[in-house]
């Protein structure tokens, strides 16, 4: 058996900048993803991303950007670093065509197999998260709601 790559797409109507820096800018990331990210995504920098709702956070390092058309980052989840790239291309004008795949999970083939699951689950919602925020100004709450009997003491009451 090969290792499992994830692989995501969806495509959200607006601008590609606009849509490439949702995703490099924490607080317009925050409005559909993590809650709260340490700094914006530049090549080389090492930042944190935190799901405070879960009390839990990662640490991420910033491999590769090249702005409107790639980030690619490695990203510790509960101690297993894999890698992650976004792929984001003009569609049509003022519509992009946004790709994610992530690979390099850790563990024995059911380990991973597990793991790239979750991964799949989780990256169709982030990408469905960013098409509401961005077409619509909404924000989804899908994260928040993935998991709602884990969430940290202090945001059970939302």
């Amino acid at each position: 058996m090969t290792d499992p790559v994830v692989r995501t797409e969806l495509l959200i109507r607006a601008p590609i900048e606009r849509v490439f820096e949702a995703f490099v800018d924490p607080d317009i990331t925050a409005r559909f993803w993590f809650s709260r990210g340490t700094t914006r995504l530049a090549e080389g920098t090492e930042l944190e991303w935190h799901w405070e709702m879960y009390g839990a956070s990662t640490l991420v390092k910033v491999l590769a950007i090249e702005s409107n058309r790639l980030i690619r980052i490695d990203w510790d989840i509960e101690n297993e670093p894999t890698r992650v790239e976004w792929r984001f291309s003009e569609f049509k004008p003022g519509q992009t065509w946004v790709e994610i795949e992530n690979y390099g999970f850790a563990g024995d083939s059911e380990k991973k197999m597990v793991s790239a699951l979750d991964a799949t689950g989780g990256f169709a919602l982030v990408l469905a998260g960013a098409k509401i925020w961005l077409e619509h100004g909404i924000e989804p709450d899908f994260v928040l709601d993935r998991h709602p009997h884990a969430r940290a003491e202090a945001w059970k009451e939302k």
